[in-house]
């Protein structure tokens, strides 16, 4: 099969996908709507775009790490970081009482220093990775242990306050009657597509994903495309812990412990190949509010919030079955076969190789030559011919 014919096939499966997705979204929104009165009121989409946003964040950073066939589990570690950071700052200034440029200072400022601090931790992320050798996922989780240890201790697990009305604003306020983080996530959103599809850097972690045994034999640096996927994926993380500061007006070293599942579910639900090499940034933002509807619509029919923790559980678990089957059956794998054969021909796959030809398998009868048999020994095949000594 053609590279074009690949990609070709490609897109239609992950159109195919994004549509699915979509009817999902629709029958959610029609079946809650219909089952509670305030489902489809202003006010609860409202509420649920100030809470999708630090979920579908997290989700991004997942996103990445997955395309490159890792995964990256301290995302809520990372986040809870930035935020106590940007806090501590705060708190230290007295900045809640800050008004004007001062606090307008203070709020930029204070962001990007507890920004960068959540990104220095996806340089040891990738460090970990690339120069110890250690499974992304081991790693991540080591790190997840760490960051949220110090964090423990930093505060002894005391929440910190202190912020300003004007970082405040920023988790709780609205533009033209839209939550101001819904605007933050779909601006990273955009941000992530161009890096992951208009970037040399996004390809690579693309390919690399797909296979990384051909990517270096192409000539790819694998540990720095490593190094910043993990460095981006900390950098979504720690925007989205300033987000949850400000929509909380705190910073907790454990707040969000669940996000770690929930963000997997999304990203799997999004369409992103665990296994690595795809996945697309739309379907990671829809899968985050479909599940951000079904978590609502739990809420108002009153179900109780472990019901909500089953269904995260079960979807996974369908969503996963499903694309394993599909993914035996989709059209490139069996192109891919159909390929396979036509090379090697009708009887290829039947009759051994031809240096295996004379070799019968262990435990098999091997009828002995009839001259050796004749001659009553057996010949040793190392051993010169008789006469030749003489």
């Amino acid at each position: 099969m053609s590279d074009l014919t690949e990609r070709m096939v490609r897109r239609m499966l992950a159109e195919r996908n994004l549509f699915g997705l979509a009817i999902f979204a629709i029958l959610v929104v029609v079946l809650f709507s219909i089952v509670s009165d305030n489902f489809l009121s202003v006010v609860n989409f409202q509420s649920m775009g100030f809470q999708v946003a630090e979920v579908g964040l997290l989700s991004l950073a997942v996103m990445l790490s997955m395309l490159t066939g890792g995964i990256d589990l301290s995302i809520v570690s990372v986040a809870n970081i930035a935020a106590l950071v940007a806090a501590q700052l705060f708190k230290s200034q007295h900045a809640d009482s800050a008004t004007g440029g001062q606090a307008l200072v203070m709020t930029v400022g204070f962001m990007l220093v507890g920004i960068a601090a959540g990104t220095a931790c996806g340089v040891l992320n990738g460090l970990i990775i690339t120069k110890l050798r250690v499974t992304p996922i081991l790693a991540t989780l080591g790190t997840l242990q760490l960051l949220n240890g110090i964090a423990i201790i930093w505060t002894g697990g005391m929440a910190i306050y202190g912020m300003p009305d004007a970082f405040l604003n920023i988790g709780t306020g609205y533009v033209a009657q839209i939550p101001v983080p819904v605007i933050i996530l779909l601006v990273a959103a955009a941000a992530t597509a161009v890096f992951v599809n208009r970037t040399g850097i996004g390809l690579r972690m693309k390919l690399v994903g797909a296979n990384s045994t051909a990517a270096r034999y192409s000539g790819l640096n694998n540990d720095r495309v490593l190094m910043m996927t993990y460095i981006a994926s900390a950098l979504l993380s720690s925007v989205a812990g300033v987000l949850i500061a400000a929509r909380s007006a705190s910073a907790n070293a454990d707040y969000g412990a669940s996000y770690v599942l929930l963000a997997i579910v999304i990203v799997v639900l999004g369409g992103v190949n665990y296994a690595g090499g795809s996945g697309t940034v739309t379907g990671v933002v829809l899968a985050a509010f479909v599940l951000q509807f079904v978590s609502s619509g739990f809420n108002q029919v009153g179900f109780n919030n472990f019901l909500y923790s089953i269904a995260q559980g079960c979807i996974l678990i369908v969503v996963l079955g499903i694309n394993s089957v599909s993914a035996r059956w989709s059209p490139s794998s069996r192109f891919a076969i159909l390929g396979r054969r036509r090379r090697n021909g009708p009887g290829a796959a039947s009759s051994p190789p031809a240096a295996l030809a004379g070799i019968a398998p262990p435990g098999a009868f091997v009828r002995s030559d009839p001259d050796q048999l004749a001659g009553g020994r057996s010949q040793d095949p190392g051993s010169p011919p008789e006469g030749e000594n003489q």
